[in-house]
């Protein structure tokens, strides 16, 4: 076989190679992130906030009403779109042990598909 037709297969293959890892990619960046936050501390988690790190405003309340109670879990899933899992998180924690309402705000933190993110302020 000739060369031009060897340059046009390999040619052929790179291209579609491209449009498989690019459609891999944005089904990877459109799949939610699903995680157990668990309340490692020793007050309620009133609120809780989970806020890329380029931006300047805290999303939606994630627990909306709910209340997450010292030592209690559940499942969190962020549909953003975003394909890393780095995020900024704030949680809003109700007064206890003689210590009133307050937050705590943790930075760049990696949490992934499937992960267990213990909420305590030491991470």
């Amino acid at each position: 076989m000739s060369e031009q037709y060897w340059k046009r297969a390999v040619g052929a293959i790179a291209t579609a190679f491209s449009i498989i890892s690019f459609n891999a990619l944005s089904a990877q960046a459109s799949e939610p992130a699903t995680f157990t936050l668990v309340n490692s501390t020793n007050r309620p988690l009133l609120e809780f906030y989970a806020s890329p790190p380029s931006s300047n405003n805290w999303e939606e309340d994630i627990l909306g009403r709910g209340v997450l109670e010292p030592g209690e879990s559940t499942e969190i899933t962020i549909n953003d779109g975003r394909s890393d899992c780095l995020y900024d998180l704030k949680g809003v924690l109700g007064a206890g042990d003689g210590v009133g309402r307050g937050e705590l705000i943790e930075s760049q933190v990696h949490i992934c598909d499937g992960e267990t993110y213990e909420y305590s302020g030491k991470n």
